[in-house]
């Protein structure tokens, strides 16, 4: 039977798709294995075009699913930061900030890792902000009872010269 060399094509392409997902997702060898075997067999060369758009499909939604975590944990992170630091807090805003600090033209295009890099940035920035916060608190209210101390003192001594 002569094979159709269309059909090898896609055939190529949808295994192509299949690593290239599987990688940007992160499978490791043993998943990838785990994931064939399910279908019965050992290599993604014995995949039929349905099982492969199957599989390219669940790995799919899988990974966006993680992604869509990450952007909301992203903009979370953001959000938290700019209230820390007294900005304005809105969703555009947020956003603009993500994709100023990526480096990306546009949100949904930043990558896993960047976000992941960005979540840490924040969440550091924010323990820091807060921290220098503490400290200027504690130090207004040293402050404020050495002003008060003084005030006393003060006070003390212009009773002692309205006596004489």
């Amino acid at each position: 039977m002569k094979e159709n060399p269309i059909m090898d094509k896609v055939q190529r392409d949808l295994i192509r798709k299949y690593h290239a997902v599987a990688a940007s997702a992160g499978l490791s060898e043993s998943e990838r294995h785990a994931i064939l075997s399910s279908y019965g067999v050992e290599s993604s060369r014995d995949l039929t075009q349905h099982q492969l758009i199957d599989v390219i499909a669940t790995i799919s939604s899988n990974l966006n699913a993680h992604q869509d975590r990450l952007r909301k944990r992203l903009i979370a992170c953001i959000g938290r930061y700019l209230r820390t630091a007294g900005y304005e807090e809105n969703i555009e805003t947020i956003k603009a900030t993500a994709v100023r600090a990526s480096g990306y033209d546009s949100f949904n295009k930043i990558p896993p890792e960047r976000m992941r890099s960005l979540i840490f940035a924040f969440n550091h920035k924010v323990r820091d902000l807060e921290s220098v916060n503490e400290i200027t608190e504690e130090l207004q209210r040293k402050r404020k009872k050495k002003d008060y101390s003084a005030d006393k003192a003060i006070q003390q001594m212009l009773k002692g010269f309205k006596g004489n």
